[in-house]
């Protein structure tokens, strides 16, 4: 008969789970575990079962919360007449790394994409168009990715809020610093172009 644990089974299975994380891996995390007294392990899976249960969807912007407006939009200090909208709750750390961006946040929790059955109303844009509603936003950035989907996303939304007369901008894409012209694709480099600045 094999060796075989099935509780260490389970574990490592459940790691497997995860992205990037493959077989080897997970069971290297099960023993990881395994090895730990029994309070940290506890610990580890009540903040695995409390960040499923306590966190959800901030009620205006929609970024992920544990409270019922998120920490951006519950400070005073912000910018309220700027809104970027970006596609999943993790772009909005790639913001606030900067330092730069004092405005709001609007998260749509995806991207029009019709070959993996996404269509506009299953994504947050109705949340976002409520929050427009009273005029306090002059200006919409529209910082979805610059993929196929991202583009169509931004589009379709830009089509959306032109009646409504706020400012709508698009995030500049174009060579990463440090990057090299003959590896640029044509769109990068014909966006490089349209966003390049005076000196």
């Amino acid at each position: 008969m094999a060796y075989n644990i099935v509780s260490l089974n389970e574990l490592a299975a459940q790691f497997e789970r995860l992205p990037g994380i493959g077989k080897k891996t997970a069971q290297r995390l099960s023993y990881f575990i395994l090895e730990q007294p029994p309070e940290r392990a506890k610990k580890f899976a009540e903040a695995l079962v409390n960040a499923r249960e306590k966190i959800r969807f901030c009620e205006c912007c929609q970024a992920l919360t544990d409270l019922e407006k998120c920490s951006i939009c519950n400070d005073d200090n912000r910018d309220k007449s700027v809104i970027c909208v970006v596609e999943n709750p993790k772009d909005i750390m790639a913001f606030e790394r900067t330092r730069e961006y004092r405005g709001l946040y609007h998260v749509l929790h995806g991207a029009i994409s019709p070959l993996d059955g996404v269509g506009p109303e299953q994504l947050k844009i109705k949340e976002l168009m409520s929050r427009l509603a009273d005029g306090t936003v002059t200006e919409v950035i529209m910082a979805t990715n610059p993929t196929v989907e991202g583009e169509a996303t931004a589009s379709y939304i830009s089509r959306l809020l032109k009646p409504m007369g706020i400012k709508i901008s698009r995030l500049a894409y174009g060579i990463p610093v440090g990057g090299e012209l003959e590896y640029a694709d044509e769109v990068t480099l014909s966006r490089a172009l349209d966003g390049r600045n005076e000196i």
